[in-house]
């Protein structure tokens, strides 16, 4: 089969067949250069969501981090980063193997092309110049025969007539004569020309026109065959990055895996634990006979010098352990803010860091000392005076350090002093009141409310109880009521169902007395006599800036 033999008579619809193949190849180009520009979409938009996701440094979402899921979840996230990576490499391949390639061929394919077409058309060109000259030859072969006989029949007609003279009649001989020996020429003429033809039109249709048509034909084949290979490197593209992509898929399916629900229980322990011990047994006080009552054991008070003893009684101010509001002002720098579990590990945290400065500052102080040491040996590489300083001013920090961190450790020797064993069962154990226990305990505190308006109770557990004094002495202390900050308006319905919350109806207007400290409740009333916390999530909160700023 070859295009020269069976379509020796189809130049024009192989010119538009092989322009047709290379639009084909075009468009193929383009498919494959908007997939790598849907693959570095793709990968972009990949990786900006990943970069979303991503803990911020020095932030509270890094801590959180330290859970196990919120490790995995991280782990996702990097491997999804490596994920779009793999189809910026998918792009770049493609690029780089199929659409720069293509594109450089069919700049070839073209220029050969043209090449080929403009030899078929030259050929074409000289064909039909032959034919004109065989035409022309034999339209004047034609001519000169039509008029030798005319002047053959102008002869005899001369020579039959008896009027003409003798010379009248050679004159008309010899045109005759002329004609016919123009007409001899033009046969030989048109003869010669026609053999001439005869042999260029066979050279052009079975030599010319076969050959530029097998070149043709090579070159449209030659596209077919680059477009399929192109087509398989395509597959050989994606296929390539398969099996790290597996490796992403495997690291996320490993991360899942080393989720330990029993380990984030833990964490959840360590982080909110506060160390105290649950009450005991509340003993039977009997109002029948005039007594006077002591403080019972595992009270959660004691007397204070100069103060009164704790208040559970009066008016309802919602100051129960769930929702025990320290942060006024700043924090402390002992932490005696926090429950004595949490204000160890704040003490315990700080110590780490100062040791960890201690030990920055000391590394320095060395890397000084070994410098003025050489500047000393070799007084040409610089003047050891002037690093005594920076060596100074480094000794005065490591010092300054060294006593926060006594203080430091003194203040965590007396938590570590007045916790509790720390058994396992202790471990375990919360250090807040789930909402039915602490329920109890309160509405048996209020029931047992002597008449000047105090609460006591008997002291068996003194060394325990003198922490719970210190820490929360203040906010169970007889004081006026606090004043409100703001409004607030109930864009949902709260039933305030353990002690400390009030319940609140969708659309209610309150007053705001304690904002949000960060732990998503804020401290609300309604009246006088009602007031408590709610979830700030279920509130519209107006602050007053002047009772705020005051």
């Amino acid at each position: 089969m070859s295009w020269g033999t069976e379509l020796w008579d189809q130049f024009d619809n192989l010119e538009k067949h092989t322009q047709w193949g290379i639009d084909i190849l075009e468009k193929y180009i383009k498919f494959v250069k908007e997939r790598t520009d849907i693959e570095l979409s793709y990968a972009k938009q990949l990786r900006n969501l990943s970069k979303k996701y991503q803990p911020k440094k020095n932030s509270k979402e890094e801590e959180e981090y330290k859970y196990t899921a919120c490790k995995a979840f991280l782990s996702t996230l990097n491997e999804m980063n490596d994920y779009a990576g793999q189809h910026e490499v998918i792009s770049e391949n493609m690029t780089s193997q199929i659409t720069v390639d293509l594109m450089r061929y069919v700049q070839e394919l073209k220029q050969e092309r043209k090449s080929n077409f403009h030899d078929g058309r030259k050929a074409q060109q000289h064909i039909e110049t032959c034919w004109k000259q065989l035409e022309s030859s034999k339209r004047r072969f034609e001519r000169d025969c039509k008029e030798a006989d005319r002047a053959q029949q102008y002869f005899e007609k001369m020579d039959a007539d008896i009027n003409v003279t003798k010379a009248d009649v050679e004159k008309a001989r010899q045109q005759a004569q002329l004609r016919h020996q123009m007409a001899e020429d033009s046969k030989a003429d048109y003869s010669s020309i026609l053999q001439r033809f005869n042999q260029e039109q066979w050279e052009y249709y079975h030599t010319h026109i076969p050959n530029i048509f097998q070149k043709i034909q090579e070159m449209e084949e030659r596209r077919i065959v680059r477009i399929g290979e192109s087509m398989k490197t395509y597959a050989e593209v994606d296929r390539q990055v398969i099996p790290i992509i597996g490796k992403c898929l495997d690291g996320i399916v490993k991360a899942a895996e080393s989720i330990d629900q029993k380990n984030d229980s833990q964490l959840v322990v360590e982080a909110y634990k506060s160390g105290f011990e649950p009450p005991g047994d509340i003993e039977f006080e009997d109002y029948t006979q005039p007594m006077k009552r002591t403080v019972s054991e595992n009270s959660l008070s004691s007397s204070k010098e100069g103060k009164p003893e704790l208040k559970f009684g009066g008016k309802s101010r919602g100051k129960l352990w769930p929702f025990i509001k320290k942060n006024k002002g700043a924090t402390p720098e002992d932490f005696s803010n926090l429950p004595p579990e949490q204000r160890r590990k704040k003490l315990q945290q700080k110590v780490d860091d100062l040791n960890k400065e201690i030990q920055k500052e000391t590394d320095q102080r060395d890397a000084i000392t070994k410098m003025k040491d050489v500047y000393l040996k070799n007084p040409q590489m610089g003047d050891p005076a002037s690093l005594d300083h920076k060596l100074a001013e480094v000794t005065q920090n490591i010092e300054r350090l060294r006593l926060e961190t006594q203080k430091f450790e003194a203040w965590l020797a007396e938590v570590e002093g007045r916790l509790p064993a720390r058994s396992e069962q202790a471990r375990r154990q919360s250090g807040m009141y789930d909402g039915q226990t602490h329920q109890t305990v309160t509405n048996c505190a209020q029931d047992r409310e002597s008449p000047d308006g105090s609460y006591t109770e008997e002291q068996s557990q003194e060394s325990e109880l003198k922490v719970l004094a210190t820490d929360f002495d203040d906010e169970f202390d007889d004081e006026e009521p606090l004043p409100a900050i703001g409004t607030c308006k109930a864009l949902y319905t709260f039933e305030g169902q353990n002690e400390g919350t009030i319940s609140v109806v969708e659309g209610e207007m309150l007053s705001v007395i304690e904002e949000d400290k960060g732990d998503g409740w804020t401290r609300i009333r309604r009246n006088e006599d009602e007031e408590g916390y709610v979830p700030t999530s279920y509130v519209e909160v107006y602050l007053d800036k002047n009772a705020k700023g005051s």
